[in-house]
């Protein structure tokens, strides 16, 4: 990757206009957002507010301080969380962000600038902030622990569902890599895992194309998985904090966030495995912790799942599959509700059920889905095979990087992941290979050889 990458991708998002990623561009963060965030239509310059937990101001908060101070912008009472408990990404947070930003604009007499320094929650917690007042915001991020930096969407929390809100990315973007290989390794770790979602993610979106669900965009697919392998290929650099290692890792990550722009929307960067994570987060795994498993660890431990249900997947041939067999076994809208609702209560079972309607289509748009898939298949996969990694080899990588590779690394059994298939299947509306399998009268077959030792599925992996 590279900065002519990085700039065709801005030239296409809209969002975001500028994105500096570097070695000791800390010290510069007062300059580029006074010219590029903060400077407004009259020649003024607008007052910022840095939102940051007690750790990223420590990490970055201060010198972006100073950097902000002897770049002449005025800056107003850092708005700063506690790192313990750590803040969680929800509703109430970004409104309290959003209600401070109101107050310091009538104690400033003018529309004050929210500057995000952190990583996920936030970044998150700013964005939303700045999306219910209209406003741009800037990031300044201090790990590579996620690819939602140059996103414009928000996972916030809600009555008990996590949604993406659509929100406006920021405007500016600035990663010093110094400061994200001096982060907690377990934050590297986390992006590690969030940016091998785009290996089963890509997969399922090729699926998708197949079936005439979602077509690929080109432009989109280039930006996103034209890297993510070469930067998943030295994870033990990474973990050893070598600064320049970083270089893919963060790009990666923040080219993922800008196909999300591009694309309007977060099939190019997730599929299936991050539902996986979503639930988990939902049932509040980890809660009970100091430092509850981040959501690219939990989406670690769902990528692993995906790859190795891809791998029991790809043992079967679609093309000789019986669809009239398999339309006669579909079941009716009905029984499909009744089984959500079995595995899901409340608020997230009404989700699940709206979520799956969507995708849901009668027996003759079935037949006629699998019969596309079938007839596409020479083509589908060879792409497929190219795309994936083996399930043991990938769970190697993710120990080097020091990111979670069996389910006790995150508070989870065998059987929690096994039981969440199902619900992983049913959550989203987004077609994965869940649904295929599901559609072909495979799913159940293909979960049970993955838990059955013996057959190298993650039963013989996790033994």
């Amino acid at each position: 990757m590279s900065d002519e990458i990085i700039a065709a991708a801005l030239a296409g998002a809209g969002d975001t206009d500028v994105v500096e990623v570097g070695r000791g561009i800390l010290s510069r963060t007062g300059t580029i957002i006074a010219d590029a965030l903060a400077e407004q239509a009259d020649g003024s310059t607008a007052p910022v507010l840095i939102v940051a937990d007690a750790l990223t101001w420590r990490a970055a908060g201060r010198t972006v301080a100073e950097s902000l101070e002897i770049a002449g912008v005025p800056m107003t009472q850092p708005y700063i969380f506690s790192a313990h408990p750590i803040p969680y990404a929800s509703l109430d947070n970004a409104h309290s962000i959003a209600e401070r930003l109101l107050a310091l604009d009538k104690e400033t007499g003018a529309r004050v600038v929210p500057v995000a320094i952190g990583s996920g929650t936030i970044n998150d917690l700013t964005k939303l902030a700045a999306k219910d007042l209209g406003r741009r915001y800037g990031v300044v991020g201090t790990a590579a622990s996620m690819d939602g930096y140059t996103g414009a969407g928000a996972p916030i929390s809600d009555n008990g569902v996590k949604v993406t809100v659509n929100c406006v990315a920021p405007k500016v973007v600035i990663f010093d890599l110094d400061v994200a290989a001096a982060a907690p390794a377990a934050m590297t770790a986390s992006g590690y895992g969030d940016l091998a979602a785009k290996i089963p993610g890509g997969a399922d979106w090729i699926l998708a194309d197949a079936a005439g669900v979602e077509p690929i965009n080109d432009q989109v697919w280039e930006l996103v998985q034209s890297g993510v392998h070469q930067a998943l290929a030295h994870p033990d650099d990474l973990a050893a904090g070598i600064p320049e290692a970083y270089t893919g890792l963060v790009e990666g990550l923040i080219l993922s966030g800008l196909a999300m722009q591009v694309y309007d929307g977060t099939r190019p960067a997730s599929g299936a495995e991050h539902y996986f994570s979503h639930i988990w987060e939902l049932g509040h795994l980890g809660a009970d912790k100091e430092a509850p498993p981040s959501h690219g660890f939990k989406v670690a431990i769902g990528t692993l799942a995906m790859l190795a249900f891809y791998e029991k997947f790809l043992e079967r041939d679609i093309t000789a599959l019986d669809i009239d067999a398999a339309v006669a076994q579909w079941p009716a809208w009905d029984a499909v509700e009744a089984d959500i609702r079995t595995r899901f209560t409340g608020a997230l079972a009404d989700h699940a059920v709206a979520e799956t309607h969507v995708k849901y289509v009668t027996p003759a748009e079935l037949s006629a889905r699998l019969r596309r898939i079938a007839d596409a298949w020479p083509r589908t996969l060879p792409r497929l095979r190219e795309q994936l990694v083996p399930t043991r080899e990938f769970a190697a990588k993710l120990a080097a990087a020091g990111a979670p590779h069996r389910p006790e690394d995150i508070g989870l059994t065998i059987d929690d992941v096994r039981d969440t298939f199902p619900k992983a299947m049913y959550y989203r509306s987004r077609y994965t290979v869940l649904d295929v399998a599901r559609e072909a009268g495979w799913f159940t077959d293909i979960v049970n050889e993955i838990f059955t030792p013996g057959t190298g599925g993650l039963a013989d992996l996790w033994a």
